[in-house]
């Protein structure tokens, strides 16, 4: 009876394998075996050419940018979430509100790579008016830093005052004290000026250096280039420095009719309107330009995945001896010495599952990068799964070369896959 059961046994778990057998062939063994058979043939598929198309793919300087690009992925990405995990898990269990915190940085997950991109590529958009991150960054920087009385005003071509180094406008010819100076300016909406600005007044001559700044342009046409007529405004608050021999003697600024007036030490010099005066407004920084691009994404992936990390290894914090680390408190560590040698030790073979598991969901990450990097920072953003989309269907329309990717992919990928099953398998024996 014993030896009928035992030749039996084989085919009833032979029997019971197979339908999830045959599942496993048609999804996961045919398309590998596919992938590789296409990949020897070029973009019609008709025509065999051997390793030419990895050659295509090592070559290729597009596919080096998005190698280049899964390194850092691979090396940062896990790394980060699994330390914010981390930090988050053991300050949660010391906040009275610990699992409200858990849920709120858990949530993320529970939305789409589509809908999450979606959501940065509007956080880092460039126009403070519309990007989150950059609204933030602006509102703190205009509280320390005033901006420029008139941004991109600039002195009518052919006039007294030139351009000089660093921005500023420096007039041609030296002051004399008892006359009064012009200096015009253009390249100013009149809709854009301040509420409430005055018309212009020439100034009178006086003991020292007297002069006015406005805006050379009368509404409706008509008036004279570089006098001071009826209906042009005045520029308030706009800073006149006088130089002699490359040092400032004196400086004033603009009174509300643009008439400023400097001491009799400025005669003989040379009057220059400082590059302050005229500085484009700060408007934040370029979140999705060339070089941060990769950065600005894999925060949006941190914001996703430290949730993740997060309720894992509170599930191992849980599971924790908690006379080892009572027992280290008593010997006198302290709380961060207790964390160092004590907690994370305990913790490696869930921390271990967590960065592995982000490694191999970084490898193929594709939504976030083609969502946030839609536009002409996508060849910088460029990953390995993005590539072999384009690739194949995106324009190019070779799916030899597509395919070679892919197979690029699976031996990146596998690895880090006999790493985990190495990993697990010692659990075991434990």
């Amino acid at each position: 009876m014993a030896s009928t059961l035992t030749r039996t046994r084989p085919w009833v778990a032979a029997l019971f394998l197979l339908p999830a057998l045959a599942l496993l062939g048609a999804l996961v063994v045919y398309p590998i075996g596919f992938t590789i058979w296409r990949s020897l043939y070029d973009a019609a598929g008709s025509g065999f050419v051997g390793l030419k198309n990895y050659g295509s793919v090592f070559t290729d300087h597009s596919t080096l940018t998005a190698v280049k690009n899964n390194a850092i992925w691979v090396a940062v990405a896990p790394a980060v979430a699994t330390a914010l995990g981390l930090i988050f898990a053991v300050l949660t269990e010391r906040v009275r509100w610990g699992t409200a915190f858990k849920l709120i940085v858990f949530m993320p997950m529970a939305i789409s790579m589509l809908a999450a991109g979606i959501i940065f590529r509007l956080v880092y958009e460039h126009d403070p008016g519309r990007g989150v991150a950059n609204a933030v960054i602006v509102g703190v920087h205009d509280t320390f830093a005033k901006a420029s009385a008139y941004p991109g005003a600039r002195p009518r071509p052919g006039g007294d005052l030139a351009a000089t180094a660093g921005g500023s406008y420096t007039a041609k010819s030296s002051v004399r004290a008892g006359v009064a100076a012009g200096l015009p300016l253009i390249g100013i909406p009149a809709t854009k000026l301040p509420a409430g600005t005055q018309d212009a007044r020439a100034a009178p001559a006086g003991p020292g250096v007297t002069g006015t700044v406005w805006l050379d342009f009368k509404p409706g046409g008509g008036g004279r280039t570089g006098v001071v007529d009826p209906g042009e405004k005045a520029l308030k608050g706009v800073k006149v420095e006088a130089v002699k021999n490359g040092r400032v003697v004196a400086s004033a600024k603009s009174a509300a009719d643009g008439t400023f007036a400097l001491p009799a030490v400025a005669d003989g010099a040379r009057l220059r309107l400082p590059a302050s005066n005229f500085a484009e407004q700060y408007g934040g920084i370029d979140w999705l330009g060339p070089s941060l691009v990769t950065p600005a994404i894999i925060g949006a992936y941190v914001w996703m995945w430290a949730g993740f990390a997060m309720v894992l290894i509170a599930a191992g914090l849980a599971g924790l001896p908690r006379e080892l680390l009572e027992a280290a408190r008593v010997d006198g560590a302290n709380e961060w010495q207790v964390f160092r040698k004590v907690t994370v030790p305990l913790l490696a073979p869930v921390l271990a599952v967590v960065l592995v598991t982000l490694m191999i969901n970084v490898l193929k990450i594709f939504d976030l990068v083609y969502i946030i990097a839609l536009g002409p920072s996508m060849s910088d953003a460029n990953v390995l799964a993005l590539q072999m989309y384009l690739s194949s269907f995106g324009g190019n329309n070779d799916q030899g070369v597509g395919s070679a990717i892919g197979v690029l992919l699976l031996l990146l990928v596998l690895p880090v896959l006999v790493f985990n099953i190495r990993r697990m398998r010692r659990e075991r024996r434990r």
